[in-house]
């Protein structure tokens, strides 16, 4: 399952409501961009991460 490797962000499922407020199902997808960083021993590991976790910088990218 893809998940954010930092925040934990993963899909999210609820119902999509029509104007007449008919009920189907549907998926909210994360926004996962997968980049290559360095751990914590600095080997380089392609991880998927959110663009929230990218956009505030706290990952050290390789």
């Amino acid at each position: 399952m893809a998940k954010c490797y930092f925040t934990g962000k993963t899909t999210v499922t609820g119902n999509k409501r029509s104007h007449a407020l008919n009920a189907t199902r549907r998926t909210w997808k994360a926004n996962l961009q997968t980049v290559r960083i360095k751990d914590e021993d600095g080997k380089v590991i392609k991880v998927k991460v959110s663009a929230r976790a990218l956009k505030k910088g706290n990952i050290e990218r390789a």
